[in-house]
C-alpha cells in the first residue's frame, strides 16, 4: 500500500483528487469542518501529502490552523492563489496546482487545458490526476508557477467580472465583447502586478488566457462567486491605489 494522503476539504475538486489517489493505491483521509487537525496530525504525522482544497475564503484560516507535522507536506489547490498567500503563513515550498478542470454536482469532469503543478510532490499529484484521465504537467521552475497562477487568475477574474455584464460563454465574450474583455483583463493585470510585486509578461498572459478560451469555448463566464470576485478585486485595487475605471463602472452598474 502507498503512503496515505490527507485531504483538507472534500468538495467537488477534492473528490476528483481523492479518486485519483485511491486508484494509485494511496489511502485517503478526509479532514472536514469541525475535525481537530492537531488531533488528526498526532494520529497521522507523516502522510505523503496534505492537500488543501477548501474555498478561497477558507484558505487563510485553514493555513493558520495546520499543525506543525503537516506544514512541510502541504499541497494547495485554490483559485485566486499567489505566492503571497502561503508566504504570509511562513510556508516556503508547498506543492501547488493550478486547476484547469471543472467538476459540478451531477456532471462529469470538464477539462479546459492541462493543469500545471509545481513543488516537491508535483509528480504524486500529476499521476493521481492521470489516473482519472485528467491531463496535468509538472513545471520545472518557480517562475513558471507564478506565470501559471497569474494566468488562471486572469482567466477567472476577466470572465467572471466581464460576464456579470455580458453573461454567456467565453467564446461569446471574445467574439461579441472583445473591447470589454480587454479592458477588464488590463485592469486585472494591473492588480496582479501589484499583488505579486512583479513586472508581468502581459502579452504572454493575454495569449495564455485566449488559449484557455479555445480549450473550452462553451465555458460559462459567470457563477455564483463572480460578485465576490469583483469585490475582492476592488479591495485589492483600493489597497494599491489603482484607478481600475472599468471594474468600478461594472460594480456601479450592478450596485455592488
Amino acid at each position: 500500500m502507498q503512503d496515505p494522503i490527507v485531504l483538507i476539504g472534500i468538495g467537488q475538486i477534492g473528490g476528483v483528487l481523492a479518486r485519483g489517489f485511491l486508484r494509485r493505491g494511496h489511502p485517503v483521509f478526509p479532514i472536514t469542518r469541525g475535525m481537530d487537525m492537531t488531533q488528526e496530525a498526532a494520529a497521522l504525522p507523516r502522510p505523503a501529502l496534505v492537500l488543501v482544497t477548501v474555498a478561497e475564503a477558507d484558505l487563510h484560516p485553514v493555513l493558520e490552523a495546520v499543525p506543525a507535522p503537516w506544514r512541510e507536506r502541504l499541497g494547495l489547490v485554490q483559485n485566486e492563489l499567489l505566492p503571497r498567500d502561503w508566504q504570509r503563513h511562513g510556508l516556503t515550498d508547498p506543492t501547488v496546482v493550478s486547476v484547469w478542470f471543472e467538476k459540478k454536482p451531477g456532471q462529469d469532469v470538464r477539462v479546459i487545458i492541462p493543469s500545471p503543478i509545481f513543488g516537491p510532490q508535483a509528480h504524486l499529484i500529476e499521476t493521481a490526476l492521470q489516473a482519472v484521465d485528467i491531463p496535468a504537467c509538472t513545471l520545472g521552475q518557480a517562475s513558471e508557477l507564478l506565470y501559471e497562477l497569474v494566468r488562471k487568475n486572469l482567466y477567472i477574474l476577466t470572465t467572471n467580472i466581464a460576464g456579470l455584464i455580458t453573461g454567456g460563454t467565453v467564446s461569446e465574450l471574445w467574439a461579441q465583447h472583445q473591447n470589454l474583455a480587454r479592458q477588464v483583463a488590463d485592469e486585472i493585470m494591473d492588480i496582479q502586478a501589484w499583488l505579486t510585486g512583479e513586472e508581468l509578461p502581459r502579452e504572454r498572459l493575454f495569449a495564455g488566457m485566449l488559449e484557455a478560451f479555445a480549450g473550452d469555448p462553451q465555458h460559462k463566464c459567470t457563477g455564483r462567486s463572480a460578485p465576490a470576485r469583483l469585490q475582492r478585486a476592488l479591495a485589492h485595487a483600493d489597497a494599491a491605489e489603482l484607478a481600475v475605471p472599468k471594474l468600478r463602472e461594472i460594480a456601479a452598474r450592478l450596485g455592488l
